[in-house]
């Protein structure tokens, strides 16, 4: 065991892991931030994307050490005083999840995709950019359509 310290959504968080607890199970059941799901434990779904010194990773795939001294962002992190991020906004606006187990997921990916590409990202990049986050409800069409809503809305 040893103890992991991380700034989580904007605050200091600590706990004792096993060096193979993956960021995930620390997320989740150490500090009770369950909006980061665990889908499909082989990385491939991608609805437990976090943001890691403000890079998309799927914490599936990390462990809880590797983020020790680092920033964490998840979900829970990204509405300030109440109001939703605006990527948030525009998922909830365009209805860009169904069962919204993935949504999570998919947001943290979408954010990250526009930090990296501009709010004038394409639809092509979108579509590729999001082939490691998986919905299993929808088509992703009103998904692209909130990625765009949102990267404008990040954009100013």
């Amino acid at each position: 065991m040893q103890t992991v310290s991380m700034n989580v959504n904007g605050e200091p968080k600590s706990g004792e892991v096993e060096d193979r607890t993956l960021l995930v199970e620390f997320l989740r059941e150490q500090l009770r931030l369950t909006g980061t799901h665990v889908g499909c434990d082989t990385s491939q779904c991608g609805a437990c994307v976090v943001h890691v010194n403000g890079v998309s990773v799927k914490s599936c795939t990390m462990l809880a050490v590797q983020a020790d001294g680092g920033d964490v962002t998840t979900i829970e992190g990204l509405a300030n005083n109440g109001e939703l991020h605006p990527m948030q906004q525009a998922f909830k606006d365009n209805h860009g999840l169904q069962c919204g187990f993935c949504t999570p997921g998919m947001v943290m990916s979408a954010i990250d995709i526009v930090n990296r590409n501009g709010s004038d990202v394409d639809e092509a990049t979108v579509r590729k950019e999001l082939e490691g986050n998986i919905c299993r409800c929808t088509g992703y069409h009103n998904i692209v359509k909130a990625v765009h809503a949102g990267a404008k809305n990040m954009g100013g």
